[in-house]
């Protein structure tokens, strides 16, 4: 195991989740024009070093860098929007460390709606909410494929029932 790359990817996860704490919770609750600079300059940050490891080591899988490790990586490629290529990049490598048993199939699933949804398509696990286009409207989920078969596909990957995630998110951002 790389402990100094695990340890560096626990400290670039605290520094995300910090930020996104802070970040107001409703669309027009009010984060300035500094703060919003500040925040996206934390993902481009972790993106760009997310970069030069994948470039270096592969990607950060759980013989790399541990099963927490592993998710913290998932979790800089989840954040890393502003490089819709780069993220794709890091579905693929992700899904083929799930296919070896390396990463997590649920991480996967995350990811996979993150990346279609960049791209136009409908997700396919359901775990991507937003405030509608316009960005003011009530917290809802973004486009699902297959509506009918979204509980299986969850299950596959790992997922609880679509109905408790859906009321987690209400609670959390609704």
């Amino acid at each position: 195991m790389d402990e100094v790359l695990r340890v560096e990817l626990a400290r670039r996860v605290e520094a995300d989740q910090a930020m996104r704490r802070a970040w107001p919770t409703r669309p027009g609750d009010g984060a300035d024009e500094g703060e919003l600079t500040r925040f996206g300059a934390v993902d481009e940050d972790n993106t760009a070093w997310l970069r030069r490891v994948v470039a270096e080591h592969g990607w950060p899988d759980t013989s790399l860098v541990g099963e927490e490790g592993a998710h913290n990586a998932w979790l800089l490629a989840q954040h890393a929007d502003h490089d819709p290529v780069f993220q794709a990049e890091c579905l693929d490598l992700l899904a083929a460390a799930v296919e070896c048993g390396t990463a997590s199939p649920a991480d996967l699933a995350y990811l996979t709606d993150r990346v279609r949804r960049a791209h136009g398509d409908l997700q396919l696990y359901g775990t991507q909410f937003w405030y509608g286009a316009d960005g003011l409207g009530e917290l809802q989920p973004q486009p699902i494929a297959e509506p009918d078969r979204l509980d299986e596909r969850r299950a596959a990957a790992g997922l609880g029932p679509f109905d408790e995630y859906r009321a987690l998110m209400m609670n959390m951002h609704g």
